[in-house]
């Protein structure tokens, strides 16, 4: 029993890994976490220790990685249809990580770098075109975008008053809690003295009373 309770996750692992094959939602997360989020956060850490090894690293994946997924896209009919199709992209992804595989760099100094250096002028071309008409497209939609940019700045600005909103009813609650109405405790005051000053009346009553009868049996 206590040798297969020490196998019971690397069994859960594997089961998890090869038995969706239909679905294949757990590969798919899995790809998505070592293909993409692992490198943005090693991005970002190598943006920020500005060591140029790991920028140069993580420069060398994305380029590869972007092209990978250019060509996936038009492939993805042709080959998705395999059952190991996620997994096989898996150990890819893995591979162009790995310090002692060195993948991506592999792959940038082998084909990469040769095609993009043998069609720099042609790609130059192409860039330099694209650019030119997404600056005129923006230019001539300027309104357009202003007003979907407002739209959007009137949408989370409601949101986040929504957001404020429903935390502030529970402590302005606590506070009508705790806080007596100002008419309220005016009127308290004036009943309290009301009933001060009648039974200081009555004191003045009792008083003279006393005085009365001390009187009369001399008289």
């Amino acid at each position: 029993m206590a040798f297969l309770g020490s196998n019971l996750p690397t069994e859960v692992g594997l089961k998890l890994l090869l038995v969706p094959l239909d679905s294949n939602i757990v590969i798919r997360t899995a790809c998505c976490s070592v293909g993409i989020a692992l490198p943005v956060y090693s991005t970002f850490k190598a943006i920020e220790t500005k060591d140029p090894n790991e920028q140069q690293k993580w420069l060398l994946y994305w380029a590869v990685y972007g092209s990978f997924s250019v060509v996936e896209v038009f492939a993805d009919k042709f080959i998705s249809w395999s059952p190991l199709y996620y997994h096989m992209k898996l150990a890819f992804l893995v591979w162009l990580q790995l310090p002692t595989t060195n993948g991506a760099k592999q792959l940038y100094m082998n084909h990469l770098r040769p095609f993009f250096m043998r069609h720099q002028a042609r790609l130059d071309h192409i860039t330099g075109w694209f650019y030119s008409e997404a600056g005129k497209f923006i230019s001539a939609h300027e309104a357009e975008f202003q007003f979907l940019k407002t739209v959007m700045m009137k949408i989370l600005t409601s949101v986040k008053q929504l957001v404020n909103g429903s935390n502030q009813p529970a402590t302005t609650q606590e506070g009508r809690g705790n806080t007596v109405p100002r008419d309220q405790v005016e009127s308290s005051s004036s009943v309290d003295a009301t009933h001060g000053a009648a039974a200081n009346t009555d004191d003045d009553d009792d008083d003279d009373d006393d005085e009365y009868v001390s009187v009369s049996p001399s008289s």
